[in-house]
């Protein structure tokens, strides 16, 4: 038995990384008369922002820290993220407040929590919500 974890960020390509390795490990065992056999464990989905959201969110970031302090577009990265089930049901944006340039991240034996991130991630937030209610929505 083989095992392997596959990730992407979007799902048409997970399908068809699914769909290649199955052909794949059929091929290879079926040339030595065998079968094989190719169990898919899904685990989270791919996490994908919406556009309008997203952007709420930016403006507010940079209205708060300023243009230099904000990383937007945040590149992709191919971890777990279980918010990605709720962008799966309604709009929204995941972002991170750093904790300092260089600083590790989360799940990181060295992560030391900036205790000054406190002030700016309340203010953040409470700025946010103000806005969205603010907004005219449809």
């Amino acid at each position: 038995m083989k095992k392997l974890s596959v990730r992407s960020f979007n799902d048409e390509v997970r399908r068809t990384l699914e769909a290649r390795i199955r052909a794949l490990a059929d091929s290879q065992v079926a040339a030595y008369g065998g079968r094989a056999e190719v169990e898919v464990v899904r685990g989270y989905p791919v996490l994908v922002n919406s556009d309008a959201e997203t952007e709420l969110a930016r403006q507010v970031a940079v209205e708060l820290v300023g243009e230099a302090h904000v990383v937007a577009p945040f590149p992709a990265i191919a971890g777990s993220e279980d918010f990605a089930y709720f962008l799966q049901q309604r709009p929204g944006c995941f972002l991170r407040i750093g904790n300092g340039v260089g600083a590790p991240m989360l799940h990181n034996a060295h992560y030391d929590f900036a205790d000054d991130n406190l002030t700016i991630g309340a203010t953040y937030w409470t700025r946010l919500v103000e806005r969205y209610l603010a907004a005219d929505r449809p």
